[in-house]
């Protein structure tokens, strides 16, 4: 959407039900496209604990009016201790910069963010890892194909299926139905227009890439691109010992 629908149809809605909260000092936001960010202020001595439950709950209530589909959204209680401390930035002469991305998220995240004491966002800077597959209009045109035939196939073999179960003999393994591929590649082999003569397959309209979704921030240090991960400070508890007289 862009931001005057955002505004519009999501934005609104949320402000009107928010002004119900306990608390509340104001509320402010910022539309783009295809986002929305709210900050919600509450006067000194308000319970945090219970205003960010009642902020769920009317997030959930003010869903109710938005456009199927809508996206729930983060929500984030934000204070000193969510100030950055620190960033923890990564750099690779071997690597990409989305694929430093991904090994962030996936693998550098999980470890750094269960140190105690220490909170770790998301990584910023890159782009997260996604299947592209890029269509060439002449040749969709040359088949008589539209790109939402080719999403239509490509979302049609694509069938996320539960595993199901078999006897054989004495025993009651688990049998995986082969619905999603393993290599981004097999892709290219969707008949987006089977039965009918010649058969159309993706590779005949595009390719298929496994790449990045399209760029929207940039973080750079030393004027090179790179990823970071910013590090926030938690509380941590006291232990206390007790002893007997």
């Amino acid at each position: 959407m862009d931001p005057a629908q955002m505004e519009g149809f999501l934005t609104y809605y949320y402000e009107y039900h928010f002004l119900y909260v306990t608390g509340i000092e104001h509320v402010e936001s910022k539309s783009i496209q295809g986002a929305a960010l709210i900050k919600l202020q509450f006067h000194p001595g308000t319970d945090m604990a219970a205003a960010m439950a009642e902020t769920v709950s009317y997030v959930n209530r003010a869903r109710a009016f938005m456009p199927p589909g809508t996206v729930p959204p983060f929500v984030m209680r934000f204070d000193a201790g969510s100030v950055a401390v620190g960033y923890l930035a990564f750099a690779s002469a071997t690597r990409s910069v989305n694929q430093i991305q991904d090994l962030a998220l996936n693998t550098v995240r999980p470890l750094f963010a269960t140190l105690p004491g220490v909170s770790a966002p998301p990584p910023f800077g890159g782009s997260a890892r996604t299947i592209v597959v890029s269509l060439d209009a002449a040749k969709l045109q040359a088949y008589g194909i539209s790109a939402q035939d080719v999403v239509s196939a490509i979302s049609t073999a694509e069938i996320i299926n539960p595993s199901g179960n078999i006897y054989l003999n004495d025993k009651y393994p688990a049998v995986p139905v082969n619905s999603i591929v393993k290599d981004a590649q097999d892709l290219a082999g969707v008949a987006i227009r089977p039965g009918a003569l010649p058969t159309v397959f993706v590779r005949d309209v595009g390719t298929v890439a496994d790449a990045s979704d399209i760029q929207t921030s940039i973080a750079l240090i030393n004027g090179k691109p790179t990823v970071y991960i910013p590090v926030t400070s938690v509380p941590t508890p006291r232990r206390c010992r007790w002893s007997t007289p």
